[in-house]
């Protein structure tokens, strides 16, 4: 069931975020070696609305050459599979997997099998497979568990550059954001070279709620709905989840990456989420940079450790996490079309129409 909205992203329709340039994709596959894929599992008279994404660090064995990364909990009502070992070690093995909450484990299984039968893994004994979600179940028949291991396998050999498909695709299939039918959102900016050049990409998975903010406009109320409104708390309470995936190219630890993954979740606020009480907030940020990747298999004594970007320069790259995550959960509602849930109702999408007019009044949408 789909509305007759426009596919168009908000930036094809004048609506601007923030002052960096994006990359050609405006997507999280503009930060080079970055490859999404993603399995689609619809099927309204089984009451099936969910999916697998899935993001690859990089094109080899991930494995091999483990990426760098952070993780910031900005509320941690959530089911997240690996977070110990990487906060710990401050690096990621595997790709990441994003599903619905009660498939953790067929994602976890999925991205073992991946990780298990690339080859030069053939003597692995252990996998810290990483496996974030959010809860469908407004939408899809959770209960079902419908995501096999073999759907995660699928998403990770589609995994490619390039465009990401974005609202009710792969984990982004069910999820529900500020009452509306959201879904995958992705968005990127490019630093000038004067600022190192670097690139940051995110991909949001839109399970959240609050009072709907696109470019100050508080959209939510115009719209009818916050939290606790008595006719609409069905389906715009606050509580969900979020997850957010950045990625860059430039060279960061793990100390940094969890700096950038907090302005990641600042980028959440700006849209009007509120990181409720029943609801999981969780920011992941890699670096795909080759000088940063620690070798698995590097011989004993080896000596890691490469140029970094100083604190006092991390500040443009904050400001891009930042201009990209809010522009990417509001793709992800932009791009969404209307959803008939499992127990036979039906959740509306974004009425785009509406907030155009409501940003042309408030003179924030460009003409170019």
């Amino acid at each position: 069931m789909q509305s007759s909205q426009t596919s168009r992203r908000p930036r094809d329709l004048g609506i601007e975020f923030g002052v960096f340039p994006t990359g050609r994709f405006n997507a999280i596959t503009d930060v080079d070696g970055v490859l999404v894929g993603q399995v689609t599992l619809e099927d309204d008279a089984a009451g099936m609305h969910t999916g697998v994404t899935a993001i690859r660090p990089h094109p080899g064995n991930v494995f091999e050459e483990k990426v760098p990364a952070g993780i910031f909990l900005g509320n941690a009502f959530g089911k997240m599979a690996g977070y110990p070992q990487v906060k710990e070690l401050g690096n990621i093995e595997t790709p990441i997997i994003l599903t619905n909450t009660l498939n953790v484990g067929a994602g976890l299984e999925g991205v073992v099998e991946w990780t298990l039968s690339q080859p030069g893994n053939e003597l692995v004994r252990s996998v810290n497979g990483l496996v974030g979600e959010t809860n469908d179940g407004k939408v899809n028949d959770i209960r079902a568990r419908f995501v096999k291991p073999e759907h995660v396998l699928e998403a990770l050999r589609k995994a490619s550059p390039g465009p990401v498909e974005e609202g009710c695709a792969g984990a982004g299939t069910g999820t529900v954001a500020f009452g509306f039918k959201a879904g995958i959102g992705t968005a990127s900016r490019v630093l000038p070279k004067s600022l190192g050049g670097y690139k940051v990409g995110v991909l949001v998975q839109a399970n959240f709620g609050g009072i709907l903010n696109v470019k100050g406009i508080e959209a939510g109320l115009e719209l009818g709905g916050w939290p606790g409104e008595k006719e609409m708390q069905e389906f715009r309470s606050a509580d969900g989840s979020i997850m957010m995936i950045a990625a860059t190219d430039a060279p960061l630890d793990a100390r940094n990456l969890e700096r950038l993954a907090k302005r990641a979740f600042m980028g959440m606020t700006r849209t009007g989420g509120v990181a409720s009480n029943g609801s999981g907030d969780f920011v992941v940020a890699f670096s795909m940079n080759e000088s940063v990747r620690v070798r698995h298999t590097a011989a004993k004594g080896t000596l890691e450790g490469a140029p970094l970007v100083r604190n006092d320069d991390m500040t443009p790259l904050f400001m891009a996490a930042i201009e990209a995550t809010e522009e990417a959960v509001i793709n992800s509602l932009f791009a969404a079309h209307d959803a008939r849930t499992w127990d036979g109702k039906v959740i509306r999408a974004l009425p785009v129409e509406r907030v155009l007019a409501m940003l042309d009044r408030a003179g924030l949408r460009s003409r170019k």
